[in-house]
């Protein structure tokens, strides 16, 4: 075997992935199903340009690994504290859940209980890389759906720890010693608590150190010996690579270099999970599916299906409402990641044979692969199913406003625009899906109502008939399409407002009715923009003009290209005198010097209009008038001028 190999199968994996890709990304079909493609297509069951081998297993263990770490660099002990009851709730419900059903399930077709309850470990786990990757893409990560879906992954991938170490129970092999099980148990929890503690007390200080030297390359060489360092000693312990890697995330996470170490270790996680997905596409066996096509696809609907209905019911008990549970439940209802790892495990384990396993890897791909298009579709589809909600005390009170602002979401953008509109006034009404905001809001006083903005039912609650304006402040780009459609068919002449995190969203939220659309990114660059222009002394009337003009139409000059200050005019500004003042506080090394001595003009060739000193204007002050603390100058002079004389008013002369 050529020793090299590897340099050609990532080649060919590289060469067939970019056109599969980018026929995918045309398509608006997820890339993740192009690199599961790409394995089929290259793999055993298609061409035969590429063989599962040990070259393969180690790219594909390798994207486990920079999955598991940078989830554990986003996995603060303060970030888990925060979303503690949907992850311990929410996960420990659905994992169980899956299990128990499963098993259920199993022993009605006469499976062995070890087999039952090994393939009830297998389903329960949904793939983090698809879920956050589409979250991320669809800036669904602080929605609804989104927080409950990431809890449940995050305890789906902290239960796998444990799995691990408990697999070989599940074991058929003979030789297996239970007494040597346990020592090797607790000698692997007393050598992880002392990994732990070493990164929670050692590792900080360390790279604190390291980053003193500013060296880049020196701190990408530290975080990588703690990345494949701590994952190798975790191996060693019997358990795996990637728990390693996640227990480095973890423990770095809680240090000030996280947001710099993913940055730096993001574009290589993205590669080897890419990898990843495409050794996933390797492993099936056409063969193998057609000879088991009807079982393959039975079991494959059997688990999408029964996830998404468990974690539906389980999300409806704490009373969110159904669109909500059935976005969460579709988006969880593949087989993830790491069953595959427990797959493989338990197949050297003996505790299912290849045929189990085979049958397992084409339910689990199959579900891989209609993961995305169920995450894509099911917005439209719940809209055409109109799924109603129970009713609750608000929908029995009714609403009594008019010419009202109606905010959609009580997040951060929700509660500034409402405690600015109760400052000064103007009527407002909030709706909100999570009920523990709900609840907050509520004691602090809050005209809040509970229910799902996307209803007919609650925008008519909202009396948005004979409201004024509506503000979109919520992180789900789906809702808000669908409640914009709505609202704009009750009240054509309402004013919407939408706040969007992407440009591309703007032409789209434009034509459902949006009278403003407000980009996060565009609003950054005004911020920026303005800034810049004030450094240079343009009058403030010009700046608010520009920008001005820069909003309207919704930024669509920014989005071409285009700039609405010529160049001619700018120079003009830049060239005509301007005039400035400059405060001399207490530090200033010329209080009690002389205009003469301080030589201003001479020095920066910006003029002194006047002084203004305890309310008193003074103009043209001679040379011989002293500085005092507190004075105020009025400088006048070029922006160049104006520039200098700052500078030379700041040092000693």
């Amino acid at each position: 075997m050529d020793k090299f190999s590897i340099f050609r199968d990532i080649a060919i994996i590289l060469a067939i992935s970019i056109p599969i890709i980018y026929l995918f990304k045309k398509t608006k079909i997820s890339i993740i199903v192009g690199f599961l493609v790409t394995g089929i297509v290259i793999g055993p069951s298609g061409f035969n340009l590429i063989s599962k081998s040990a070259s393969t297993d180690v790219m594909a263990e390798l994207g486990v690994i920079l999955l598991m770490f940078t989830i554990g660099l986003e996995l603060s002990i303060d970030k888990l504290m925060k979303i503690k009851k949907y992850l311990l709730i929410f996960g420990s419900m659905q994992v169980l859940g899956t299990i128990t059903i499963t098993i259920a399930l199993c022993s009605l077709l006469n499976i062995p209980i070890k087999q039952s309850i090994f393939w009830g470990l297998l389903v329960s786990l949904s793939s983090t890389a698809i879920v956050l990757r589409i979250f991320r893409e669809k800036d669904m990560m602080d929605s609804p759906h989104g927080k409950i879906g990431v809890s449940i992954l995050i305890f789906q991938d902290l239960f796998v720890i444990p799995v691990i170490l408990l697999l070989p129970l599940l074991s058929n092999d003979s030789s297996f010693n239970l007494t040597f099980f346990i020592t090797k148990i607790l000698t692997a929890a007393v050598i992880l608590t002392f990994v732990i503690l070493f990164s929670r007390y050692i590792i900080p200080k360390l790279l604190f150190v390291i980053s003193k030297l500013r060296t880049r390359e020196v701190f990408t060489s530290t975080m990588i010996v703690i990345l494949f360092g701590t994952a190798y000693l975790t191996y060693l312990l019997g358990i795996s690579f990637s728990i390693g890697a996640f227990i480095a995330g973890f423990i770095i996470a809680e240090s000030d270099f996280s947001h710099e170490i993913q940055a730096e270790i993001i574009t290589f996680r993205d590669i080897f999970n890419s990898l990843f997905f495409v050794s996933i596409g390797l492993l099936l066996n056409i063969s193998a599916l057609f000879q088991h096509i009807y079982l393959g696809i039975a079991i494959s609907s059997l688990v999408i299906i029964g996830k998404a209905v468990i974690i539906i019911a389980i999300v409806r008990i704490f009373k969110f409402p159904i669109r909500t549970a059935m976005l969460a439940g579709f988006a969880l209802a593949q087989v993830g990641e790491f069953s595959f790892v427990l797959a493989s495990t338990g197949l050297s384990m003996k505790i299912f044979d290849s045929a189990m396993y085979n049958i397992f890897l084409c339910c689990a791909v199959f579900s891989m692969i209609v993961s995305p298009f169920l995450m894509e579709y099911a917005p439209a589809l719940l809209l055409k199913l109109k799924p109603s909600s129970p009713k609750s005390k608000e929908d029995e009170t009714d609403i009594k406003m008019s010419n009202h602002v109606i905010i959609a979401g009580f997040g951060l953008n929700g509660k500034n625009l409402a405690h600015v509109l109760k400052e000064t006034g103007i009527p407002y009404y909030v709706v909100e899906l999570n009920p523990e905001t709900i609840a907050k809001a509520k004691q602090d006083g809050e005209k809040i109502l509970y229910g799902d903005i996307t209803r007919k039912e609650i925008l008519e609650k909202l009396q948005i008939k004979s409201a004024k304006a509506i503000v979109y402040a919520i992180s789900d780009p789906q809702s808000t399409r669908i409640s914009l459609h709505i609202a704009k068919s009750l009240n054509k002449n309402i004013y919407i407002i939408v706040r969007t995190r992407y440009v591309s969203e703007v032409d789209e939220l434009i034509s459902l009715g949006a009278d403003e659309v407000i980009p996060e990114e565009f609003e950054t660059s005004l911020q920026m923009f303005s800034r810049v222009l004030s450094r240079f002394h343009i009058p403030l009337n010009i700046i608010a003009r520009q920008i001005q003009i820069l909003r309207q139409g919704s930024y669509e000059m920014l989005r071409q290209n285009a700039v609405s200050i010529p160049a001619n005019y700018l120079n003009e500004l830049l060239a005509q005198g301007v005039t400035e003042s400059y405060f001399i506080e207490s530090d200033n090394p010329h209080i009690n010097k002389t205009i003469k001595d301080v030589n201003l003009r001479a020095k920066s060739g910006a003029t002194i209009l006047a002084i203004v000193r305890k309310d008193k204007s003074i103009t043209n002050p001679t040379g011989d008038f002293v500085l005092l603390h507190g004075d105020i100058l009025v400088l006048t002079g070029t922006h160049q001028a104006v520039d200098d004389a700052f500078e030379v008013l700041g040092k000693a002369i």
